[in-house]
């Protein structure tokens, strides 16, 4: 059936040419949970990336005081509104101690291992670690750990 412009003719008044008949594109049947799931994917896909977990860690003395510090993070970086962006090591009473910042998203690196030094009061002898992502803050799995002692 042509389309009727306001005229009553089924000419474009302007370019004086016959107006297709609109194609009906083929329709897609979905139920109502895979249309939801399907809109979450693709307007929130970031914030399914979950939270960023430690995974690994070795710890050393390096000098009297001073640990390094090698931690392993997982986290499913979805671009850079969605990342692992850092790492801390924590005190018995939860005082941050060392803090390592990740500027970037380690999309195409998971996991990933990244050192710190941190210089930490010789009456604590274990740490926590734990990692945070850019949406979720902390909440992944964290690592306890005892410090070594001199020649460890």
């Amino acid at each position: 059936m042509p389309i009727s412009f306001m005229d009553g003719h089924d000419t474009c008044p302007i370019w004086r040419h016959e107006v297709q008949e609109r194609a009906e594109l083929p329709r897609i049947r979905m139920s109502p949970a895979r249309l939801i799931a399907a809109v979450l994917i693709v307007i929130g896909g970031a914030a399914f990336a979950g939270e960023a977990d430690v995974i690994d860690l070795s710890v050393r003395r390096t000098a009297e005081g001073t640990y390094t510090f090698s931690v392993t993070v997982r986290h499913d970086d979805a671009g850079w509104d969605h990342y692992a962006d850092r790492w801390q090591v924590l005190g018995p009473d939860g005082t941050v101690l060392g803090e390592r910042v990740l500027l970037h998203p380690h999309e195409a690196e998971q996991p990933f291992t990244r050192d710190l030094s941190v210089v930490i009061p010789p009456e604590i002898d274990e740490v926590t670690i734990r990692a945070g992502d850019k949406v979720h803050d902390f909440g992944g799995a964290e690592m306890r750990v005892t410090l070594p002692g001199p020649g460890g």
